[in-house]
């Protein structure tokens, strides 16, 4: 995939994700579901439209098939945090319930005085890799 498919796929998601948040709040889930599954047609290997039909279906109480949903995405991506964000999230007994829509919702995991050496790479095919720099 080229770089500029890819960025007007990663505008495209972010643009969804954005509306389906907006749909959740508003519970409008009819229409939230339609849009994610019309955009799972055309981008069969988005971790991040996993992600949010996880969040759906938690939203309409489908615990199940949620965590189906979040544990694909992650085996799509899993450099995806979101992703591993709702499963740590809905996969306890003492769920907050602040789920990850994407990248903005997630917390940053750094230790105090460590130094993050590693970065994620995307390969050709749009998977992320984390490589280390010294």
């Amino acid at each position: 995939m080229e770089q500029k498919e890819l960025s007007e796929k990663a505008e495209e998601l972010s643009k969804l994700c954005v509306t389906v948040r907006e749909l959740i709040r508003l519970q409008d889930y009819e229409k939230c579901e339609s849009l994610i599954r019309s955009a799972m047609g055309k981008h069969l290997h988005a971790p991040e439209l996993h992600n949010l039909i996880g969040i759906l279906l938690e939203k309409k109480g489908d615990h199940l098939t949620a965590m189906k949903h979040f544990r694909a995405a992650w085996a799509l991506d899993p450099t995806y945090i979101p992703a591993r964000q709702n499963l740590d999230c809905y996969g306890t007994f003492y769920s907050s319930g602040k789920c990850a829509y994407d990248e903005s919702d997630c917390e940053v995991e750094e230790k105090a005085g460590e130094q993050n050496n590693y970065e994620v790479e995307y390969d050709a095919h749009g998977v992320g890799h984390f490589v280390r720099r010294d």
